[in-house]
């Protein structure tokens, strides 16, 4: 099994009265894709701030690389990427000086460090850029420059917090499709995200976590055999007399239903045939329907029923 690259037992942070982080614990194999959710608030800012020893906490220790981190653990940083939500490049230098000047903060041989360079420019596709100052860029592009600039001497972790925020499908596609590329290279990756169908695609293992608290850890697959949710159908229902939507509540497996606009929604628990009985009782009562449709649980289902919250507060 792959050893741990990052281990964080019961931390706590507190802000005066606020408890940020409640006893909070995790620990990252190297080689892992990490998905960090959360609602807004819940503490996963804090987390990676205190893991990279940039905030203090009153509770806890906190080891990276097999070893305690601290403010001067600068060994331990040289091997560690940021990329932040918010996009911190320099608007008075182009893309190509962004990307040598934060590479130069790691790598001291100036040749290593310009190959490092062009090296990263193709990587996130900026080759026809590299003159470009920031403001000159879309916001993709400009996100692609901010992710350069933070891997560009080579780390062995690498942070990313949301780093998809408000680009386009396209250029999305780009980044999530370089986070894959940097882990098949050797990379492990933290990300956070709002976007459940992000942390499905890429992820290896994912934490929720709410209130500075663990909630739930495991891969898609575990995490989805935690929901009561098994399998929603939605099935296009001219029209549903009362009585009947009571006797389909009642069906096996059957948790939750309710129709509204000509549509009947009905969530089952995991087991089989569900469908099946749906649509013999709809035959059976000589119900007219449309069209049907069964869909099986997502990331977005497990964050909603373990958290309570939409993705956005």
């Amino acid at each position: 099994m792959s050893q741990s690259i990052i281990r964080v037992e019961n931390l706590v942070k507190r802000y005066k009265d606020l408890i940020a982080l409640d006893h909070f614990n995790l620990d990252i194999k190297e080689g892992e894709i990490f998905g960090l959710l959360g609602p807004n608030g819940s503490g996963k800012t804090t987390a990676i701030n205190c893991i990279l020893s940039l905030l203090a906490f009153d509770k806890g220790s906190i080891e990276v690389f097999q070893k305690p981190m601290n403010p001067d653990s600068y060994d331990s940083k040289r091997d560690i990427g940021v990329i932040l939500q918010n996009v911190a490049v320099f608007e008075e230098l182009t893309v190509q000086e962004n990307i040598d000047y934060f590479c130069s903060l790691y790598i001291k041989d100036k040749k290593k460090c310009r190959d490092l360079v062009e090296e990263a420019i193709a990587f996130v596709g900026l080759e026809d850029f590299r003159k470009f100052h920031p403001r000159k860029l879309s916001g993709g592009l400009l996100r692609r420059l901010n992710i350069a600039c933070g891997i560009a001497h080579k780390p062995k972790l690498i942070f990313m917090d949301e780093p998809t925020v408000a680009v386009d499908p396209q250029s999305r596609n780009k980044i999530l499709e370089g986070i894959l590329e940097l882990n098949r290279q050797g990379a492990t990756v933290v990300y956070t995200t709002h976007y459940m169908e992000e942390a499905e695609q890429i992820c290896s293992r994912i934490l929720i976590m709410d209130q500075g608290r663990n909630l739930a850890i495991g891969t898609k697959e575990e995490l989805k055999a935690m929901i009561q949710t098994g399998e929603t159908i939605l099935i296009e229902v001219p029209a549903l007399p009362l009585e009947s939507l009571k006797e389909i509540k009642m069906i096996k497996h059957v948790f939750q239903a309710d129709y509204q606009d000509g549509q009947l929604n009905i969530h089952c628990t995991n087991g089989k045939h569900n469908l099946i009985r749906i649509m013999e009782y709809l035959s059976t009562h000589e119900i007219d329907f449309g069209r049907v449709y069964s869909e099986l649980p997502t990331l977005n289902d497990v964050f909603l029923e373990i958290t309570g919250k939409q993705l956005r507060d």
